[in-house]
């Protein structure tokens, strides 16, 4: 089963890498945790993404498109980082998100969605 697991948005991500102390540590220990998930087969890839300020929206209506400048509003519905991790259930996932490092300074979230494989549209 993969699954993508998603890093929440917030105001600090938001803000972009700063080059903190709290950042440095951070990536360290995420770096452990993206290696205890290659060593053991899950891990398919992972990013982190630039704040929204740098990113676009394309908006669709029938044959008309729209281009939205970021930044967007409503943070917490943001994007920040993503993994695609090949695992045996739902359990398994939520059981390595439990022991991934807080991505964010404060209160954060990880949401996981299974990804639609062929067998869903037989």
């Amino acid at each position: 089963m993969r699954v993508m697991v998603i890093v929440k948005a917030t105001e600090d991500s938001e803000k972009g890498f700063l080059h903190t102390t709290w950042e440095a540590e951070m990536m360290e220990a995420m770096g452990k945790f993206n290696d205890e998930l290659r060593d053991a087969g899950i891990l398919l890839t992972a990013d982190g993404l630039k704040p929204s300020s740098q990113g676009k929206r394309v908006a669709f209506d029938g044959p008309g498109r729209t281009v939205i400048d970021g930044p967007f509003a409503q943070t917490r519905e943001l994007v920040a980082g993503f993994w695609i991790w090949d695992v045996k259930d739902m359990d398994e996932a939520i059981a390595w998100v439990k022991r991934c490092p807080n991505p964010m300074p404060g209160p954060s979230e990880i949401e996981i969605r299974p990804l639609y494989e062929m067998a869903d549209f037989e």
